[in-house]
């Protein structure tokens, strides 16, 4: 999706010894950070998985996958910090550390830890005032987006779907979104575990029985694919089944807690509720 309303970071400042000058991003959402802080120059090396910003990916070396990585090409580019997300990436940032290199891994799950996450990232670059300018906006536009759905006289529920096979629920920080967007998410108890496995939908007829006006599904950089979602046994009565609202937004807009998820993916999400509300 175009970045339609991507809040644009203030002018970089002249580059200096401060933080870390060589950095490896092992997940997107630290790179497009730092583009967009303006303080890309420091990034050595990124997740093959990057696509935002998409120059990112014919100016900078590929060096490890989500799980894993090229521990020896890492340790050439010699970095002064190497940067990635959650405990899956525990055995990775055990290599790494085991190799000598400095590792520093998030783990946030819900929107205001992505917030402090930002927050932190830029204060190990000294970026602290661009980074605030550009929180400060996308706060804004939150607030524009749920200000919009308030005035609607009835809500759309959403089933947002993860991954397909186990089915896979929202994440905290998608069901916080969604909310924002003006959707309420039909498994909120879900939402607050923060583990995949423990969001895993066992029935298969839970969603169905749930009645979501509009299944989102965003299956982890596989295609979604709604006529599977709509031949599903059980589900043809599913109000957004029958009326044909079953969307994707891929995962690289949604799925990375950083600000791809708190502009494309809220953005998109906040579309399909709003095109629900105006059909009712």
């Amino acid at each position: 999706m175009a970045e339609a309303w991507l809040p644009a970071a203030a002018p970089a400042a002249a580059a200096g010894p401060f933080g870390p000058q060589r950095i490896v991003c092992l997940t997107e959402e630290t790179t497009e950070w730092l583009y967009l802080l303006g303080e890309e120059a420091r990034i050595v090396g990124i997740s093959g998985y990057t696509v935002r910003p998409r120059r990112a990916r014919q100016e900078k070396p590929r060096v490890s996958a989500f799980l894993d990585g090229k521990i020896d090409q890492i340790v050439a580019l010699q970095p002064d910090l190497v940067i990635g997300f959650s405990d899956m990436q525990a055995a990775l940032a055990d290599k790494l550390i085991r190799a000598g290199l400095a590792v520093f891994i998030t783990n946030q799950r819900s929107v205001a830890q992505i917030y402090a996450t930002l927050r932190l990232v830029a204060s190990l670059v000294g970026a602290q005032t661009r980074a605030e300018a550009w929180i400060a906006q996308c706060q804004a536009e939150h607030a524009r987006i749920a200000a919009v759905a308030a005035g609607w006289p009835r809500r759309p529920r959403v089933y947002f779907e993860e991954w397909d096979e186990p089915m896979i629920s929202a994440i905290q920080w998608v069901s916080e979104l969604l909310a924002t967007a003006g959707g309420d998410d039909i498994f909120p108890e879900l939402a607050v575990q923060s583990l995949g496995r423990d969001r895993v939908v066992a029935d298969a007829l839970a969603p169905a029985r749930r009645a979501p006006d509009i299944v989102i599904g965003s299956w982890c950089g596989k295609k979604f694919r709604p006529e599977r979602v709509a031949a599903r046994p059980g589900w043809a009565q599913v109000p957004a089944v029958a009326g044909q609202r079953l969307h994707e937004v891929k995962s690289c807009d949604i799925l990375q807690p950083g600000p791809a998820a708190l502009t494309d993916g809220l953005a998109l999400m906040h579309a399909y509720c709003a095109a629900w509300a105006a059909a009712q």
